[in-house]
C-alpha cells in the first residue's frame, strides 16, 4: 500500500510551510529526544539527511534545518524515503527516488544511482536494491541486473517526468511538485473523488460539503473555510507525483452502522468439532405422542433425517410452527423425513396435539419427557434442529434460518441455514456453515439421566473424526502423500497421528485464542475439539484399538474430481506448463494470463486447481486493468486478488459479495513449486464463478508490510514491527500473515484513537508450509483514524532446522532464501462505496 493523500499533502505543506519563514515544528517532529539536533537514527533518510547536515558533521541543528528550508540549499521535490511522524501511514516498502524537476535531475539522479550502487560498478543488482519493488520497472529484461542502459532510460524517464527543461525555481512556500501527465495513473479516479464531494461542483470543497472530516483542515491550507482550486490543485499534483498511490481518499464513504449490523446479525456460527459436528448420534429409545415406541435406527431407510426441538409454549418456538409444517413437504419431496421433539414435561398433549393440527403436521412428534434424547443431541434450545445422514452422523445443528429471535422478528429470513445445509448434504457436499446458535427458549438438561459412556471404537468414533478433520487431504487424489481412510493406513500411521494431533501441526491451525474471550472468533477454525483429539488419542493408545460394529461406519465421502466450486463461468490457465524438477530449490515463477473479457464482470467464488497438487506449494494471483504493467506487483505488498495454499485454493463469498475483474483485465500468477522426488510438469488454472446479480459489496485486500527488514546473522528471535493509519472505517472479514521459512510468529494489533489497544490475531507458532486465511464469524470494524500494527518474530539461527544459511543478515526478496513480512487484510465496501475508493 503506497502512501495516502492525505499523508503526502500534510508532507508536501509542512516543508513549503517552514520555507517561509524560520520554524522549529517540522524541526521538533524528528528531534525525538529533544537535544537540539537530528541525528541519522532520528531521520533515516541518508538523501535528506545529507541536504539538511550543511556542514557535514552528522547532526542537523535547527540553524541548519532553517537555513536549507529557507531557500540557501534547494529542497527535492520529494525524498526518496520521506521522513515520517511516529507511526506513518506511507508505503510499506522503499520507494525508488521519485522524479526531480529537469534541471536537478542530472546530478540528483546520478547521486541516487550512486547510492544504491553499492559496488560502483555501474549496475544495480536485485540484492543492491534490497529487492524493492521499483526494481522489476527499471529492470526491463528481467534477468536480475539493471545496466548502464536501463539506467539510462531511467535517467531519461527522471527528466521527463520533471517537464523536460528548466523551470523557474517556485517562489517561497510553493510546493514544488511536477505538473501530472494528463494521462498520470489515478487522475480521473481522482477527479472522479473530488467531484463526489463537490456537491454543487463549483469546483471547491466547503467544510459542509466534507461533512467535517479530519482531512478537510488539512487541506484547506489559509483556513479559510474552503479548499479552492489552488489548494485542489496540489492534491492532484501530489497524487500524480505517486503520494496517494494506494491508499483512499480520505473522504472515502464508510460503511454505515446499519450496513454493518445487516451484515453482522443473525445467530452466531459455532465451531462445528466443539458441538458434536461428524459424530454419531446413539440409537436410543424415544416415544412419539401416541406412545408408540421407536428408534432412530428405524430411519435409516431414508436419506437423512431433520429432527427438530419444539415446544407448544414457546414465543420462538411457536413463531416456527409454520415454518416446519412447509419444511415437512419440502424434505418428504426430498426423501428427508422429520422429527419433532418436546422436551419439556410440563407440556400437555392436548396443547400440543391442538398445535399440530392447527399446522397439518403430520410428522412423527416425540414427547421426550425425561430428556434422553435431548441429552443425547446434547440439545441447546427449543428450537435448534439436527441433520443427520443415514448413518446418524451430525451433518448440520442450529438455527433454521434468521427470521426470529427473543427479542425480533423480521419479515423473511436473509439466511436459511437449514435449507443451505440440506442442499450441501443432498449434493454429496460440507455445508458452508455447518453449526450455529439457535435463538429460542433456552433447555435445562441438568436434572437428565445421563448417557452411559461406551469405549471408543473405530467404525463409530475413528473412523468419523478422520473422516471429518483428515481425509479431505488425506485420500487417493488429495493434496497429502498418504491417505487416511481405510484401518490399514491409519493402523500404519498410528503413532505419526498422535505426534501431530499432539504437537496441534494437524490439522492446521495457529491462531491462538484468548480463554478469556466469551466466543471463538474464527469462522475457519479446523483444529480439533477436545473431545476428538482425546477419544482419537485414547484409541490409539489402547491395546487391542477396537474395531467395533462395521454396521456403524460412516457413509463414504464421495469428493469431486475437478472444481469444488462447481463449473467455472471462466477458467484462466497458466500462459505454459513449466517444467518441475525432481530435486533442489525453484525460484518462485511468474506467470500472466489473458482473461479476454469484454465487460466486467464480479467474481462469487474462486478455486485455483494444480494440475500437480504435490508441487505447488502456495500461489498469489493478482488482477491487473487493461494498460496497466503486470509487473507493477508490489512484491505482493498492494494485496492479493486469490490465494492458494494446500489444502486452501477456493473460496466462496458470502451472498451479496464478490469480488470485481473488470474489463480487459489480465491475471498474473506468482508461484511457488517444491520439487516431490519426481520430475513433472505442471499448469494449473483459475477457475471464477460470475455473480447472476449486482453484489451489494466489493470484496477487496490490502496490507501491511515492512520491507525494510534486516534479520541479523543467529537471530533466534529477531523483531520486527510496522504500523499504519486507517484511512477509513474498514470492515474486515479475514487476515493472512506472509513471511518466509525463517518466520517464526506473527502479531496484529489495533490501537483505537483513545489509546486502548486490542490483538486482532495471535499466531505464536507461525509456520510457512501453512499460509492460512483467518476467516472472522463477524466482520470487525477498523475505525478511520486508529492505527494497526503488526509484529513477526524472525529465527534466523542454528537451530531452525530450515534455515538454509544462519550466517547471513537476511533481507527483504521474493525468494523463500529470502524473508517477507505482510500483514493482509480482507474487507468489504458497499459497492456505491466502492466505485469512488482508490483501495485497490
Amino acid at each position: 500500500m503506497k502512501f495516502l493523500i492525505v499523508f503526502a499533502v500534510a508532507l508536501a505543506a509542512a516543508f513549503p510551510a517552514a520555507a517561509q519563514a524560520p520554524s522549529t515544528g517540522v524541526f521538533e517532529r524528528f528531534d525525538k529526544d529533544r537535544d537540539g539536533k537530528v541525528t541519522t537514527a532520528e531521520l533515516s533518510n541518508p538523501q535528506t539527511f545529507t541536504r539538511f547536515d550543511v556542514n557535514k558533521d552528522g547532526a542537523i541543528t535547527l540553524a541548519e534545518y532553517n537555513q536549507v528550508s529557507s531557500g540557501a540549499a534547494p529542497m527535492p521535490p520529494a525524498a526518496p524515503t520521506p521522513p515520517s511522524p511516529p507511526t506513518p501511514p506511507g508505503p510499506p516498502s522503499t520507494p525508488m527516488p521519485p522524479a526531480a524537476p529537469a534541471q536537478a535531475a542530472g546530478g540528483q539522479i546520478d547521486a541516487m544511482i550512486k547510492n544504491v550502487d553499492k559496488n560502483a560498478d555501474g549496475k544495480i543488482t536485485r540484492e543492491e536494491s534490497g529487492g524493492a519493488p521499483w526494481f522489476a520497472k527499471i529492470d526491463q529484461n528481467a534477468d536480475g541486473v539493471a545496466d548502464a542502459a536501463e539506467l539510462e532510460r531511467l535517467r531519461g524517464f527522471m527528466g521527463k517526468s520533471a517537464g523536460g527543461t528548466p523551470t523557474p525555481t517556485p517562489p517561497p512556500g510553493t510546493p514544488p511538485m511536477p505538473t501530472p501527465p494528463a494521462n498520470a495513473p489515478g487522475a480521473s479516479q481522482l477527479e472522479a473523488m473530488i467531484k463526489s464531494v463537490d456537491k454543487n461542483a463549483d469546483g471547491k470543497i466547503t467544510r459542509e460539503e466534507a461533512a467535517g472530516a479530519k482531512w478537510f483542515d488539512r487541506l484547506d491550507q489559509n483556513a479559510d473555510g474552503v479548499i479552492d482550486a489552488a489548494e485542489l490543485e496540489i492534491v492532484k499534483k501530489v497524487s500524480a507525483r505517486g503520494g496517494a498511490g494506494g491508499g483512499a481518499m480520505p473522504n472515502a464513504p464508510s460503511v454505515t452502522p446499519e450496513q454493518l449490523a445487516a451484515v453482522t446479525s443473525g445467530p452466531e456460527v459455532l465451531k462445528p468439532g466443539d458441538v458434536g459436528i461428524g459424530r454419531m448420534i446413539p440409537d436410543v429409545p424415544v416415544t412419539d405422542l401416541a406412545g408408540k415406541p421407536h428408534r432412530l435406527s428405524e430411519l435409516k431407510a431414508y436419506k437423512g433425517v431433520v429432527i427438530a426441538m419444539t415446544s407448544a409454549t414457546c414465543p420462538v418456538s411457536k413463531r416456527y410452527l409454520p415454518t416446519l409444517a412447509k419444511l415437512e413437504k419440502d424434505l418428504r419431496a426430498q426423501g428427508i423425513v422429520m422429527l419433532l421433539v418436546n422436551p419439556f414435561k410440563s407440556e400437555t398433549v392436548a396443547e400440543i396435539t391442538a398445535q399440530i393440527t392447527e399446522q397439518g403436521i403430520a410428522s412423527p412428534y416425540i414427547h421426550d419427557k425425561d430428556k434422553t434424547l435431548a441429552v443425547t443431541l446434547q440439545a441447546a434450545t427449543t428450537t435448534e434442529v439436527f441433520l443427520l445422514d443415514a448413518t446418524r452422523t451430525v451433518i448440520y445443528r442450529g438455527a433454521i434460518d434468521d427470521q426470529y429471535g427473543i427479542n425480533y422478528s423480521l419479515d423473511a429470513p436473509k439466511q436459511r441455514y437449514l435449507h443451505d445445509a440440506i442442499a450441501a448434504f443432498l449434493a454429496g457436499e460440507r455445508p458452508g456453515i455447518e453449526a450455529t446458535a439457535a435463538p429460542g427458549c433456552e433447555l435445562d438438561l441438568s436434572d437428565a439421566p445421563a448417557v452411559a459412556e461406551s469405549p471408543v471404537t473405530f467404525h463409530r468414533d475413528v473412523s468419523r473424526i478422520l473422516q471429518t478433520n483428515c481425509v479431505r487431504c488425506h485420500r487417493d487424489g488429495g493434496i497429502a502423500p498418504f491417505a487416511l481412510d481405510d484401518i490399514e493406513e491409519i493402523s500404519d500411521r498410528a503413532k505419526v497421528i498422535k505426534r501431530v494431533v499432539l504437537e496441534a501441526t494437524m490439522p492446521p491451525w495457529f491462531a491462538a485464542v484468548d480463554q478469556n474471550a466469551k466466543t471463538n472468533p474464527w469462522a475457519n477454525d479446523c483444529s480439533l475439539s477436545a473431545r476428538d483429539k482425546g477419544d482419537l488419542i485414547a484409541w490409539i493408545d489402547s491395546k487391542d484399538r477396537p474395531l467395533g460394529d462395521p454396521a456403524e461406519a460412516p457413509v463414504p465421502r464421495v469428493y469431486p474430481q475437478e472444481w469444488s466450486i462447481g463449473t467455472p463461468d471462466l477458467i484462466v490457465p497458466l500462459s505454459r506448463a513449466y517444467d518441475i524438477q525432481a530435486t533442489g530449490f525453484m525460484p518462485y515463477a511468474f506467470d500472466v494470463a489473458e482473461t479476454n473479457l469484454t465487460e466486467d464482470k464480479w467474481v462469487t467464488a474462486y478455486e485455483i486447481l494444480p494440475s500437480a497438487r504435490d508441487v505447488v506449494h502456495h500461489v498469489i494471483v493478482q488482477v491487473h486493468e487493461k494498460g496497466t504493467d503486470t509487473r507493477d506487483r508490489d512484491e505482493g505488498t498492494g494485496g492479493y486478488w486469490a490465494i492458494y495454499v494446500p489444502g486452501n485454493g477456493a473460496h466462496h463469498y458470502p451472498d451479496g459479495f464478490a469480488r470485481k475483474i473488470p474489463a480487459g483485465s489480465r491475471v498474473s500468477f506468482q508461484i511457488h513449486y517444491t520439487p516431490s522426488g519426481k520430475a513433472t510438469k505442471e499448469r494449473l488454472r483459475l477457475g471464477l464463478v460470475f455473480a447472476k446479480t449486482l453484489p451489494q459489496y466489493e470484496v477487496k485486500t490490502v496490507s501491511v508490510a515492512n520491507p525494510k527488514i534486516a534479520i541479523p546473522p543467529g537471530a533466534a528471535a529477531h523483531v520486527e514491527t510496522r504500523t499504519q493509519r486507517v484511512p477509513f472505517d474498514m470492515p474486515v472479514t479475514s487476515f493472512m500473515a506472509h513471511m518466509h521459512i525463517r518466520g517464526a510468529a506473527f502479531k496484529y494489533e489495533l490501537t483505537y484513537a483513545d489509546g486502548k489497544t486490542e490483538t486482532l490475531l495471535d499466531i505464536p507458532r507461525y509456520d510457512f508450509n501453512w499460509q492460512l486465511r483467518y476467516d472472522l464469524k463477524q466482520p470487525k470494524l477498523l475505525p478511520a483514524g486508529s492505527t494497526v500494527k503488526i509484529t513477526a518474530v524472525f529465527d534466523n539461527s542454528a537451530g531452525n532446522k530450515a534455515n538454509p544459511d544462519p550466517n547471513k543478515l537476511v533481507k527483504w526478496g521474493s525468494q523463500t532464501v529470502d524473508e517477507m513480512m505482510i500483514g493482509y487484510f480482507e474487507y468489504f465496501m458497499p459497492l456505491e462505496s466502492a466505485k469512488v475508493a482508490v483501495a485497490q
